[in-house]
């Protein structure tokens, strides 16, 4: 009996540079030691070889492609590498929320302004809201009021992003730490 092998796509990775015989342009510009020169296709693959290297295509869209000759390997794995050191400098923005009823107190708000100026000094944003429950709803006002009083307590540390808006039942602002300290 004959095996069938099922037809479809192939599964392999597309490579993110042409090397050695995959690539096509000639003459090729050959960049690397010395001065950038141009040279036919041949003889840069030849000179490859001789260096137990391979020649790879930096830029295949200049005229005419730029070639180089590498450890394709190690060039691959130098590139991960940077794009590695590249993420973890990032600087990734965390928003932390504190959340008010509308019938909130003078001392529980100093005491959440507190832990909103340590979420500031830490570089984190602020998101605060006021939420609404069953018939409170109708006081928008006294929590509109509450938020901006709360902003402008912080105003020394913190820039207010977002005016107080409503999004369902709650009502919003941003903070966000001052960049001049």
């Amino acid at each position: 009996m004959k095996r069938v092998r099922a037809k479809g796509p192939r599964t392999r990775k597309k490579a993110l540079h042409r090397i050695n015989d995959y690539i096509k342009a000639d003459p090729i510009r050959l960049v690397g030691d010395g001065e950038p020169k141009i040279v036919p296709l041949a003889q840069a693959q030849s000179m490859a070889s001789e260096q137990e290297l391979d020649l790879v295509e930096i830029s295949p869209n200049a005229k005419p492609p730029v070639c180089k000759i590498l450890d394709y390997n190690k060039f691959l794995y130098e590139q991960k590498k940077k794009q590695k050191e590249m993420k973890a400098k990032q600087q990734k923005t965390v928003v932390k929320e504190i959340r008010f009823g509308p019938n909130t107190d003078d001392h529980d708000i100093e005491f959440k302004r507190k832990h909103a100026e340590k979420f500031l000094n830490e570089g984190n944003k602020v998101r605060a809201y006021v939420f609404f429950r069953g018939r409170t709803i109708v006081h928008k006002e006294r929590g509109e009021l509450l938020l901006l009083q709360f902003a402008e307590k912080l105003q020394e540390i913190a820039k207010l992003e977002q005016m107080p808006k409503m999004e369902g039942k709650k009502m919003i602002i941003m903070l966000a730490p001052k960049s001049n300290r």
